[in-house]
Formats: C-alpha cells, structure tokens, sequence
C-alpha cells in the first residue's frame, strides 16, 4: 500500500473538516489532499485529488454521503469509502453496505482509532465502530429467509478454497493472516478474493462478510 495514505474529506460543516484536517495532520502515514463540504463536489474533487480513501459525512445539502458513495463505487478506478457520521441507524449501515462503503466510523472515534481505520481501509480492510459492527451482524443474522437462501446459493457459486477465503474474510482477518491460516500467498489470496467479487458481483470485504453472515 502506498504511503501515505491520500485522503479526501466530505463534510458540510466547515468547523469538522477543519477538526479532521488538523488531527489527521498529525499522523505521517495519512495525508489529507483535500476537502469538499457537498456530495454534488465529491467525482470532481476525486478526478482532480486522486485520493486512495474518502472519509465520508451521510447527510448533506445537495447531495447525501450514500448516494456520493454508490456513484464513487461504480468507478473503475473507485477510492475506498470510510463513512464517517454522527447517525449509525440500521438503515444507514445498511445501505453504506449495499453501496460499497468499506466502514462505518462514528464521529467520537479517538484519533488513532480514526488513522488506523484509514489505513485499513486503504488496504480494502473492512473497518466498523465495534457498536456499528454488532448492528452489521445483527443485519445479518437478522435477515429473512428468502435472503440466507440467496446468500447460499450465491456461495456455493465459489470453489471450496474461495469460500474459504470469504469465511476467513468475515471473521475480519486481514490478507496476511488469511495467508498464514491457509498457507498460501499473501497474492493468492487477493487474486481468490478478486473472483469472489467477480463471481458474486461485490465491490468490497463488507459485502462478502454480509453475505458469510446472512448465509449462516
């Protein structure tokens, strides 16, 4: 992963994407690049910033965080999507999953909890306030039966070693560990992980842990 992390910030309060900037300036492996107050400004900023993660507010003015977030994502060359917010409803988890945010962050994450979860998700780590995690698994597990039975039938798509690798996803391991616990390549893993979203049509980890967790 390149260093340091380019970052971009979506917010319209003008005193909060100050506050990021200036606690975020303190890390050396992040660098902020830049900051839009509007989903409207969010395809510009990112053609002309080229930013690998966007920390991203869920209500604005003109156009909200999540719809920003489904027109980044279906980009080719998308950033990762960290949604950063004061509201963490069951519908805005939701939906930040199903348009391909890679976490769900609120806004009293300390410092390095907030630098950490940049890296990550620079990374395509998925990252969630552990409160936003229970709900995200809650949603799963949750789910109506129509749902675990579309889940399953969408992974018994994947050859044995791809549904292994999907298992070991939602239990949060990173690439490298996934590597470790079934002795193969840190590369292998992300060239499973690549067809598991070309085999089940994914933009990110979140999605396949959802889908692990709905299955179950």
């Amino acid at each position: 992963m390149e260093r340091p992390v380019r970052v971009l910030i979506v917010d319209d309060d003008a005193m909060v994407r100050q506050g990021l900037q200036m606690m975020l300036s303190a890390f050396d492996e992040i660098e902020v690049v830049g900051a839009v107050a509007d989903g409207t400004e969010v395809a510009a900023a990112v053609d002309r910033l080229r930013p690998r993660v966007v920390l991203m507010d869920i209500r604005m003015p003109g156009m909200d965080g999540l719809t920003a977030t489904a027109e980044l994502r279906r980009r080719a060359d998308a950033p990762e999507v960290l949604v950063l917010t004061t509201f963490d409803t069951d519908e805005h988890v939701r939906r930040a999953i199903q348009v391909g945010a890679c976490g769900f962050l609120l806004k009293h994450e300390p410092p390095a909890g907030l630098a950490s979860a940049i890296c990550r998700a620079a990374s395509g780590e998925p990252m969630f306030t552990p409160s936003v995690l229970r709900q995200v698994m809650g949603l799963a597990a949750g789910a109506a039966d129509p749902g675990r039975e579309r889940a399953k039938v969408a992974l018994g798509m994947l050859r044995p070693s791809e549904r292994d690798v999907a298992e070991l996803v939602a239990e949060g391991l990173t690439n490298q560990e996934i590597a470790g616990k079934l002795l193969v390549s840190t590369a292998t893993v992300k060239a499973y992980i690549t067809q598991i979203f070309i085999k089940l049509d994914l933009s990110n980890r979140v999605q396949i842990a959802t889908m692990v967790l709905q299955a179950r």
